[in-house]
């Protein structure tokens, strides 16, 4: 498998727990909006410890985007990242299949399992295509949420959000389930984008296929 050593550029917060990592481009490195690779950290102790991120750039940007969630409560690879710094390198990999793109429908995520959504949405954004691109994303609090000023612009009305851990009357409350997606959604023949925990995509699809949706139509994130 090939590795490309590549230099951050720049890490900045996205939320409390959230990191974007604007990095290098190695010459040639193309990727669909929904792909992923996977990402070592290039120091002897942690450059054989890969873990899979996908991208949220866009492949005519001149540079890699990454918006990775830090998890610190224990000593792995994101509380590592959480660490690093400009000018410090990275090891990219070959790109594989995750969610990709195929038609208009309704896009469902869990805290940072929204990430391969956020370069397939700016894609469509930027060939106005985004039509009637519905995203419900579920966090446990209003602090988690990911690009919201972002999602609001680009969604506008189709940009949904409800919240598990905390009461608000700015937001829905409590999680995506059949229920809810019942009174959601009036159509179940449109595509469904699924990504977040396993247990949630897995009661998901459990869900929509009860509700009538068309099993080759519900996608999600295939490593």
């Amino acid at each position: 498998m090939t590795s490309y050593p590549v230099k951050i550029l720049l890490t900045e917060p996205v939320t409390h727990n959230v990191k974007r990592f604007k990095i290098e481009k190695p010459a040639g490195y193309t990727y669909i909006p929904g792909q992923a690779t996977e990402i070592s950290i290039d120091t002897p102790d942690w450059k054989n410890e890969r873990r899979p991120f996908t991208f949220t750039s866009l492949t005519a940007w001149d540079h890699l985007e990454f918006t990775i969630k830090i998890y610190t409560d224990h000593a792995g690879v994101t509380n590592q990242l959480g660490q690093v710094k400009a000018g410090d390198t990275l090891l990219l990999h070959d790109v594989f299949g995750a969610i990709q793109y195929h038609g208009e429908g309704t896009f469902i995520a869990g805290g940072a399992g929204v990430t391969p959504f956020i370069a397939i949405l700016r894609q469509l954004q930027q060939e106005n295509k985004l039509a009637q691109n519905k995203l419900l994303f579920s966090n446990n609090t209003e602090k988690d949420i990911i690009l919201k000023e972002e999602f609001s612009r680009m969604l506008g009305k189709n940009f949904v959000n409800t919240l598990t851990q905390e009461k608000s009357s700015a937001y829905d409350n409590g999680k995506i389930d059949k229920a809810y997606l019942s009174n959601k959604i009036d159509n179940f023949s449109q595509y469904f984008y699924l990504c977040g925990p396993d247990p949630m995509v897995e009661a998901l699809q459990r869900d929509l296929l009860a509700l009538g949706a068309d099993p080759k139509k519900v996608i999600v994130e295939q490593f």
